[in-house]
């Protein structure tokens, strides 16, 4: 007997086929959308090297001197009419070249100053008025410190060297009591100026100025925010100021606090020293006279009083950020983003200037190798920054807005603030981006030696060793990348502590004349910037690797092992970084291996897909819901800010708890500094379990 026949159309097909050409339209939707098309130039190793030649190539310094040029023309202060201006030209320097951009716009709280004055009262009668800003053009906002209170203070003067409390503490042991009077303190050791009105305003002082000290370009007044605890809008903590959005009103106690209760101001060296060097009373500190070079033999009280008068305003003000984008051609879900802010105190060549030259040089570059054919294989986001200057404000609100997707698209974030300040190569990483970071300054010439590259001076600056710092501060737009989405991050930069800081002589001439006169070094940091960039988005296998940070979290553990008291155990730290060191092994071993298969093949390719996000996402495992006691928008239990940094620049957390010491009995500090070793072994398991891609 004949069987019917089948008609296709109609017959009912079986689960089990249902499900498995499901399956093979998931895996062929997966390859449509994340690997090479053939009409996609796809770049193998030998072209990226290529490609490294031809960007490095295409520099200029004439070209990063006229754009420095054109953005200094005149300040550019966050929230004010110049500002936007400076919008308008980075914007259209991106479509002029033919980059898809666009801006991003936020409601915030930035501060400026309305009056001040400052009179000093000798004791043999006499008086003088002294100046509070340089004599400067038009247009540059006078010197002030940003959301200081408004203030009158009539008071005595005293000298407390760098403000620290071990500072105040020696001035207590000669007697000296700072309440109610004008403290004077001198910037440096390692102390933020808003740490340092903190400290004056806990030590009871009525006011506090400070100045910066140095051989040169004494008249400069350094401005700078006094803005505490955190970083971003003061006004939406957490969350980003957009239009409609949720605001905190001035009155709220979470906005208040962000606030001193003191009024503060910069001053110029010059102005410091005519206050200085009137003191009497107790003889200057021994340990104090080393490094100082201030005219002060005596460090108060008095005799000379100080009338001090300053009147500030904050306001609501609309800031921009601007991006350009040039998208993926093979996996343009995953983002490789280049960071500088734009805003500056006064003309800002150095800062943040500089930066953004090298930032238009970037987008410049890559668009005359779009020209030649090159496609990233990854998404690359050139993006300039406003309002840093007021607390990282730009760059903090657009990580908040954005933290999903950052979160699980973000490869890393490569940060340049202040370009060239002087000789001298400075970078700092989180631990994954060490090696990449050696392999590129290897391929840079070295700005101020012929014939040699950047990577062997740095080196020998370093004595042969690894001169790569850690982002554990809070100064630049890498601070909500990784202490807050825990995006793996680089920042850099030529030069360091340059004398016109923050001032009005931050000019295009002291760039042209002291800073980079042939502007070779701000070539340089493009060229790292660059190909730094390039790895990052072509690489088919990222080019990270997690070895180096095990050796530095057992470095840390070490180093916390000689600093503890012997009742806490170290035992649960030990083990978890034992974990992550055998974690960032076979992750090492199996991107060596994926590296030497050139196959084409989908499983390859798949392979090394999941090996990208293993490795992309294991930063993630050291942020930790809770975030820092007291500080909980930062999340990073390894770098982050700490109310003990002279000693421990890691693990913030268990610094923090070390120093607590008021209103807890020492079983309960023992207790709390042990629960912070806990947590920081918990997020070092969860960076390794991350990076092994398996569950428990």
């Amino acid at each position: 007997m004949m069987p019917k026949p089948m008609n296709v159309l109609t017959t009912k097909p079986s689960p089990l086929s249902t499900m498995v050409v499901l399956l093979i339209l998931c895996i062929l939707g997966f390859y449509a959308l994340h690997l090479p098309h053939s009409s996609t130039p796809s770049f193998t190793s030998k072209s990226l090297s290529q490609l490294e030649k031809l960007f490095l190539s295409t520099s200029s310094n004439s070209t990063i001197s006229s754009y420095l040029r054109a953005l200094t023309l005149h300040p550019h202060l966050a929230g004010t009419k110049p500002a936007s201006d400076t919008t308008r030209h980075v914007l259209n320097h991106f479509t002029s070249l033919g980059l898809q951009a666009h801006t991003t716009t936020y409601t915030t709280l930035l501060s400026f100053p309305v009056r001040s004055s400052l009179s000093a009262h000798f004791s043999d009668g006499a008086s003088v008025s002294l100046r509070l800003t340089e004599a400067s053009g038009p247009g540059v906002v006078a010197a002030y410190h940003a959301y200081s209170p408004s203030g009158k203070v009539h008071a005595r003067a005293v000298f407390a060297n760098y403000g620290r409390e071990r500072d105040y503490l020696a001035l207590a042991a000669m007697g000296v009591n700072v309440s109610g009077c004008v403290v004077v303190v001198r910037k440096g050791g390692r102390m933020g100026r808003g740490a340092v009105v903190e400290r004056a305003e806990a030590n009871g002082a009525a006011a506090v100025l400070v100045y910066g000290e140095g051989d040169t370009w004494r008249k400069g007044f350094e401005r700078g925010h006094v803005m505490r605890g955190g970083i971003g809008d003061p006004l939406t903590p957490g969350w980003a100021g957009v239009e409609g959005g949720e605001t905190l009103g001035l009155e709220d106690g979470e906005v208040l606090k962000r606030f001193p209760k003191i009024p503060s101001m910069p001053l110029s060296a010059e102005v410091a020293d005519i206050i200085l060097s009137s003191l009497g009373g107790v003889p200057l500190p021994l340990q104090w006279r080393g490094t100082l070079k201030s005219m002060v033999r005596n460090v108060g009280p008095g005799p000379t009083i100080l009338n001090f008068t300053y009147q500030g305003e904050k306001k609501v003000a609309t800031i921009q950020n601007v991006f350009a984008v040039i998208k993926g051609s093979e996996e343009p879900d995953r983002y490789v983003l280049l960071g500088n802010h734009r805003d500056a105190w006064t003309y800002g060549a150095v800062d943040p200037s500089s930066g953004t030259a090298a930032l238009l040089d970037i987008a410049r570059r890559f668009s005359a190798l779009l020209g030649l054919g090159w496609k990233p294989r990854r998404t690359i986001i050139l993006c300039s920054w406003d309002a840093e200057e007021f607390g990282m404000i730009g760059s903090t609100e657009w990580v908040e807005q954005n933290l999903i997707n950052l979160g699980s698209k973000a490869v890393a974030y490569l940060n340049v603030d202040c370009a060239v300040q002087g000789p001298g190569f400075f970078v700092g990483s989180t631990p994954q981006l060490d090696s990449l970071i050696l392999e590129v300054t290897k391929k840079v010439k070295d700005p101020d030696s012929e014939g040699v590259s950047l990577y062997e001076n740095w080196a020998a600056a370093a004595g042969g060793g690894n001169n790569i710092q850690r982002l554990s501060g809070v100064d630049s737009d890498f601070a909500p990348f990784v202490q807050h989405a825990g995006v793996p991050s680089i920042d850099m930069y030529y030069g360091r502590d340059f004398p016109v800081y923050h001032t009005a002589f931050d000019s295009y001439n002291w760039m042209a004349e002291y800073g980079d006169p042939f502007f070779h070094r701000h070539v340089a940091v493009t060229g790292v910037w660059g190909l730094l960039a390039l790895h990052l988005a072509d690489d088919p296998v990222l080019p990270f690797n997690y070895v180096p940070y095990a050796n530095e979290l057992q470095l840390y553990k070490n180093t916390l092992s000689n600093l503890i008291d012997q009742k806490i155990s170290l035992h649960p730290l030990t083990l978890s970084i034992e974990e992550f060191a055998s974690a960032a092994k076979e992750a090492n071993d199996e991107l060596k291996k994926l590296r030497l298969q050139e196959s084409e093949s989908c499983f390859v390719d798949m392979k090394k897909r999941a090996l990208n996000d293993r490795l992309m996402l294991a930063e993630k495992g050291f942020l930790d819901a809770d975030g820092l006691q007291g500080r909980q928008w930062f999340k990073h239990l390894v770098f982050g800010p700490s109310s003990n940094h002279e000693k421990l620049n890691f693990f913030p957390g268990i610094s923090d708890s070390i120093t607590r010491l008021s209103g807890i009995s020492e079983r309960e500090r023992l207790s709390s500094i042990q629960h912070e070793i806990w947590r920081v072994a918990r997020a070092i398991r969860r960076a390794a379990s991350a990076l092994s891609g398996e569950f428990t």
